[in-house]
């Protein structure tokens, strides 16, 4: 699992029928201390996060495990919102 925050959608009106309705989103990872590091992965989103939010996400083979998921051609997808997280006693990150 990867920590991310949502930083926008992605619209592809065509594409293959078994992402037919599933949304897209533009997520960019973040270190364990909250901070951007590396790029960005297009996921699909299996919980309803909205932009802005930090969320994990998994990618690779792990992405096709969600129900929403399962079968489908995806290699990154959303699994949780994180409410608030902690490292080293102190509190990094808050919803």
């Amino acid at each position: 699992m990867n920590l991310g925050r949502v930083t926008g959608t992605l619209v592809a009106s065509q594409k293959e029928p078994s992402l037919e309705g599933l949304p897209l989103l533009i997520v960019r990872t973040l270190s364990a201390n909250g901070e951007p590091s590396g790029g960005y992965v297009v996921a699909v989103d299996s919980v309803g996060a909205g932009v802005g939010e930090v969320v994990l996400y998994a990618s690779g083979s792990s992405a096709r495990q969600t129900e929403v998921t399962r079968d489908k051609p995806c290699d990154a997808v959303i699994m949780a919102i994180v409410d608030q997280w902690d490292l080293d006693g102190e509190t990094v990150y808050t919803k």
